[in-house]
């Protein structure tokens, strides 16, 4: 059993919400970026916000972590070209440098992250 892993969880770290009119602003104020793009009746964004939440408590302070409902931000989706959920997009110094699309676990989430903290 990782205690270390159990601790983090139960410290929780909250991911904010956003909408379309504070996105750009957001991923433009923050070095790093996760924004997790999800509606609250798709069963796979609902496995992975657990996951999302996780990662938000192991990496806070160096990314930083959001989520947006696809349902009421058709902007954002469209812009991006979010065409399957759960997709999270990474940004890095405001542009958009990595994407994964669909449920994934908290080790492969953690090894695409790892190569943009430096």
């Amino acid at each position: 059993m990782d205690y270390g892993r159990l601790e983090k969880m139960a410290k929780k770290t909250e991911v904010q919400d956003i909408n379309d009119s504070d996105f750009e602003s957001i991923i433009k104020k923050n070095n790093l970026v996760v924004v997790d793009f999800y509606a609250d009746w798709c069963m796979p964004c609902v496995m992975m916000s657990p996951i999302v939440d996780e990662l938000a408590q192991t990496y806070a302070g160096k990314i930083s972590f959001f989520k947006i409902n696809v349902d009421d931000n058709k902007a954002s989706s469209a812009k991006f070209r979010v065409m399957g959920i759960p997709t999270l997009l990474i940004f890095k110094n405001g542009q958009l440098v990595d994407r994964n699309v669909g449920a994934s676990s908290f080790d492969i989430l953690q090894e695409r992250l790892k190569k943009y903290l430096s």
